[in-house]
């Protein structure tokens, strides 16, 4: 290892919150995020966050060039899509989604899910403290997201999953 390259991987500063509490961003019409932990918490080595998922909803076929992402279902039954295979995972179920292959997923009821994702390296709460915004009256439109995707490594590829 270059002793010159700084790495900070962790942090002595812990955090202990209640139910609900975190840092809330907006991720589309119904998709709320509750970040218990970011990148800037965890020296840059993971977040640590809530998705609060509509139903029938979730985001467009996308791929992160740089973080893995991990889901683990609280609530809901959910169709995955993982490169070009789909998966159906429910309460309890668990992916794993490396960088570099495109993913989406739906949850498939007709009530409100809800998730836990990780990502690592953290600091994915910047995107979505850009797409909020941007993304709260509705889908926008493709041209204008292409641009904040690639800010954070990821590219935006296709719509959301249908149902079937």
């Amino acid at each position: 290892m270059d002793v010159n390259m700084e790495v900070k991987l962790a942090t002595n500063q812990y955090k202990v919150l209640a139910p609900g509490e975190g840092l809330r961003l907006k991720s589309g019409p119904g998709r709320d995020l509750i970040f218990k932990v970011t990148g800037e918490d965890t020296g840059g080595a993971f977040d640590y966050f809530m998705v609060e998922v509509a139903p029938r909803s979730g985001p467009p076929l996308h791929v992160h060039y740089k973080q893995e992402e991990t889901i683990h279902v609280l609530k809901g039954q959910y169709k995955v899509r993982i490169g070009e295979e789909n998966f159906y995972i429910q309460e309890g179920g668990f992916a794993y989604l490396p960088s570099n292959v495109p993913h989406a997923f739906l949850n498939l009821t007709y009530e409100p899910g809800e998730i836990i994702v990780v990502y690592t390296p953290g600091g994915g709460h910047r995107f979505y403290e850009e797409f909020g915004p941007i993304s709260r009256s509705g889908p926008p439109d493709p041209k204008v997201l292409a641009p904040l995707f690639a800010k954070y490594d990821m590219a935006l590829l296709g719509p959301p999953l249908s149902p079937d």
